[in-house]
């Protein structure tokens, strides 16, 4: 926060010099938009769109929309695929009781399959009770849910100089009504997304439904996968409906010992409405999730492909390898931000 401050005063200072110079010399006449133009983020490198999902600030320790609209801008990303937590406390929805903090990373271990210990599976049941009970109170709150908050989150963002492409609020499973649903896909059009996000449900009668209302609203639905991502993992949904899509999971799917990446993303680009990127192992290698450079996902060369046949979905950065002692997410994200950097220049 002290280097963001010192860019602040900088900025601010070079502005006055500017103002003043202006005094004496038309020629400057355009230097005050330059000047502005400095304090916004830009991850557009090289024709590819760089987001981060705010999940990857799980670990920060305020989740207001304004302090995850910080975490971005200190990462220097002006695009983002924003979870539903920020959104909806700026709107008002009641406060979750569940520590999400302390259970994503059992959610994480169980879909995984790895063993929990009898304290955590407690853990992670209470939270299930909970949980059932806040959905039926959030459930209530969505139906005169303010959507002018969310407009006002937008406009907050669009200010700072990012904009928001993809909304993933917990409104979209199969226990969801239809009006959690349209919700959700109004909360993003107010928010300027073009699509939502949701876990791929398993389930075609599921998939059909959201497609269809994804249509009514103008948007697009993109299912995300984890280590059951296959070559076809998205193809009943894909053929079901023009408002379906993939948000597809590069690292998983190499994680998972699929198939060439490269070759899926060519097949299906156009279906792609947006991509997480990560680092993560072969399964031969042990499946480890790692600092970017580190696995054998080819980050590389997809960001090149990208580049080069000019696809226009966005690479969203998601954090999930430890942070190191000493370090932060925020700090974390800005390191795969500068790698994605380096293999576009």
């Amino acid at each position: 926060m002290q280097n963001q401050s010192s860019r602040r005063q900088f900025l601010g200072a070079t502005a006055a010099l500017v103002s003043g110079a202006m005094l004496g010399s038309s020629k400057l006449f355009g230097a005050p938009a330059i000047i502005r133009s400095l304090d916004k983020p830009n991850s557009l490198i090289g024709g590819v769109q760089i987001g981060v999902i705010t999940y990857s600030f799980r670990d920060m320790p305020d989740q207001s929309a304004e302090a995850t609209l910080q975490y971005v801008l200190d990462c220097g990303i002006s695009a983002i695929e924003l979870m539903g937590g920020p959104a909806e406390s700026f709107a008002g929805a009641p406060k979750n009781p569940v520590n999400m903090q302390v259970l994503f990373p059992l959610m994480r271990k169980r879909r995984e399959n790895q063993p929990l210990t009898a304290d955590e599976e407690k853990m992670v049941a209470d939270a299930d009770v909970q949980t059932k009970a806040y959905r039926s109170e959030l459930a209530k709150w969505r139906l005169s849910a303010p959507m002018a908050k969310f407009e006002q989150v937008r406009k907050l963002y669009n200010k700072a100089g990012v904009t928001i492409y993809g909304f993933k609020p917990d409104a979209f499973s199969i226990q969801n009504t239809d009006a959690d649903i349209n919700y959700g896909m109004q909360a993003a059009k107010a928010l300027g997304a073009n699509q939502v996000t949701v876990e791929h449900p398993a389930n075609d009668a599921q998939t059909l439904r959201l497609g269809k209302l994804a249509e009514k609203h103008g948007l697009r639905v993109g299912y995300h996968g984890h280590e059951q991502q296959t070559p076809t993992f998205w193809d009943t949904a894909l053929a079901q409906s023009t408002g379906n899509a993939m948000n597809f999971d590069l690292g998983h799917y190499v994680a998972a010992g699929q198939p060439d990446p490269l070759d899926l993303i060519r097949q299906k680009h156009t279906r792609i409405a947006s991509m997480h990127i990560k680092d993560r192992q072969l399964p031969a290698n042990g499946k480890g999730n790692l600092p970017w450079g580190q696995g054998d996902t080819p980050l590389l060369q997809v960001l090149k492909l990208m580049r080069d046949q000019k696809y226009n979905f966005p690479a969203t950065v998601e954090l999930e390898y430890k942070v190191p002692a000493g370090s932060n997410a925020v700090a974390e994200v800005k390191k795969c931000v500068d790698f994605c950097r380096n293999a576009l220049s």
